[in-house]
């Protein structure tokens, strides 16, 4: 490249600190003018041999990149590909040097990979003011890059702090379903333990009312509404479909044989207190509860009839909510397969008939037929969890 040596003073035009500047030539002429123009202002670096170049760049700090090469090189491009492959040397410029101003020339330059031509000749100012440009914008790139790296760095730890709460959180959550399951159990079985007929009845009616909701995804008029939440709801909220127990008179939930019709009467009223019960928590937490919701309808519904010929409110049909109608036949085939002081257990076939009997007068008809389509699961669960076994 020609150099004009009469220029101007640049001073204004130069960069505050030395930078370091890469010349990658591929024949001497020009090359002592143009390094000792730069090197007042500059550390140059001056190399023939690419993949010497390529092992300083490696090794020391560059800022600029020069070619100064005359014709169409395999070097220069070698290393500017050499350079754009290496993620942490992409911001370096580098600036091809031509003779002249011309479309081979400029396509030249562009071609092998380099940011920007310089065509000669022309002045020691235009020159030393665009390199001083050149260095300047490569630090100001590789300082965004350095506090984009910073960002991306301080996001990833704050991504994995927040991912360990998160699942910090999520074990907690865990651990707080869990022991809310195990009180619900707990303060169902107050109720319970008070009736000498109910045993693991909890368990067995839960896993009966989980079986028959998943069955009864199969029906497309039921399916939509039994989702994995609602399935899930209607599980836990299963043991409290008998807390109005604990407001019946001892004499009746313990008698010893068959009530009589005034003490039935007032055995009837356990799912009215169930439902005062749950609606009082429910009125306390001042907001609805999708669980205390689910669980009052169970409570409040499961000795209604599909005929209208239930208790208390003497329902029919749909009118009765689903987990109610649910917890029906889990609860009659518990009561059928299980030992009472006053009646042996049934075998699972004589209860299977009684509730296919009870199809559509007792219960829902869609729900007897998923009944019967996973009747072996019941009797697998009755056999599981036998009374007087430990819990």
């Amino acid at each position: 490249m020609k150099i004009d040596d009469k220029s101007t003073p640049v001073k204004d035009l130069l960069i505050a600190d030395r930078a370091d500047i890469l010349l990658l030539k591929d024949q001497v002429e020009d090359v002592p003018a143009l390094i000792n123009l730069l090197t007042p202002h500059h550390n140059v670096h001056p190399f023939i041999d690419t993949q010497a170049a390529l092992d300083h760049v490696a090794q020391h700090q560059v800022d600029l990149i020069l070619l100064n090469v005359q014709m169409p090189s395999a070097e220069a491009r070698a290393l500017c590909q050499a350079l754009r492959k290496r993620s942490e040397l992409q911001d370096i410029p580098i600036v091809s040097l031509t003779e002249r101003e011309s479309l081979h020339e400029l396509g030249f330059g562009l071609t092998t990979g380099a940011d920007d031509y310089i065509a000669g000749p022309l002045t020691s100012a235009i020159l030393l003011a665009r390199v001083a440009n050149h260095v300047s914008h490569g630090r100001v790139m590789r300082l965004m890059a350095n506090q984009n790296d910073a960002l991306d760095h301080r996001i990833a730890e704050r991504t994995a702090e927040l991912a360990q709460r998160n699942e910090e959180l999520q074990a907690a959550l865990r651990q707080l379903a869990k022991t809310q399951d195990v009180t619900i159990v707990a303060f169902s079985s107050l109720a319970e333990t008070r009736d000498n007929d109910t045993g693991r009845h909890l368990r067995r009616t839960q896993g009966y009312v989980r079986e028959l909701a998943l069955a009864l995804r199969d029906d497309p008029e039921y399916g939509p509404a039994l989702d994995d939440e609602t399935v899930d709801l209607i599980y836990k909220s299963a043991p409290l479909h008998d807390i109005g127990k604990v407001a019946i008179p001892d004499h009746i939930l313990l008698k010893q044989g068959r009530l009589t019709p005034d003490e039935f009467e007032i055995m009837k009223t356990h799912p009215e207190h169930g439902f005062r019960a749950i609606s009082a928590a429910e009125a306390s937490l001042g907001e609805s509860n999708s669980f205390l919701h689910v669980a009052r309808e169970i409570a409040y519904g499961h000795h209604e009839k599909w005929n209208g010929s239930g208790y208390p409110n003497g329902l029919s049909g749909v009118a009765i909510p689903l987990p109610a109608r649910l917890m029906a036949i889990a609860d009659v085939y518990d009561a059928l397969t299980s030992r009472r002081v006053y009646k042996s257990s049934m075998p699972h076939e004589t209860a299977a008939g009684i509730i296919a009997g009870g199809r559509g007068s007792h219960f829902d008809p869609a729900i007897v037929d998923s009944f019967f389509r996973i009747e072996r699961k019941f009797a697998e669960i009755a056999n599981e969890l036998v009374d007087g076994q430990p819990a």
